[in-house]
């Protein structure tokens, strides 16, 4: 399996760096990652037509939105699980800047997901991403790590 992380604007924070850092780094010992960085633009519109442009063809899109649907730990990993026995061998997640997803987007989508009803900044939901990604390869393989 293939991940792409396509996200809007570079990592601020040390400790968001090195939080990303790790969990890219474990992850890779279940699947190929990449991430590819695109720079803050003046609209969403602009924003979301360059997200879309990094899309690898054939590759399932989910989007990070606050208006998506919210899944537990468990069942994230089984929606990964479930992409994967059905032959879905790459995966793309986007996360938008800090003014949201552009409709284009939000319609280009295979999935959108929340991950709280609370808010993050994009580059906090960055980190709670890969570390939900490694947490889904671990739950899937009945390996401890989510008690």
């Amino acid at each position: 399996m293939k991940i792409n992380l396509i996200v809007v604007g570079k990592l601020k924070e040390k400790f968001l760096v090195d939080g990303v850092a790790e969990y890219l780094k474990r992850i890779k010992k279940f699947s190929t990652i990449e991430v590819r960085e695109i720079a803050e633009c003046r609209t969403v519109e602009e924003e979301g037509q360059k997200i879309l442009s990094q899309v690898p063809q054939n590759s399932w899109l989910c989007v990070l939105d606050v208006a998506g649907e919210t899944l537990s730990s468990e069942d994230f990993a089984k929606k990964i699980s479930a992409l994967n026995l059905n032959g879905t061998s790459n995966l793309t997640f986007a996360i938008g800047g800090a003014f949201g997803l552009s409709e284009e987007l939000r319609r280009a989508a295979m999935f959108r997901l929340s991950l709280s009803k609370m808010t993050f900044t994009h580059q906090m939901a960055r980190l709670i991403l890969v570390e939900q990604i490694y947490r889904a390869f671990k739950i899937n393989r009945n390996e401890p790590y989510h008690w």
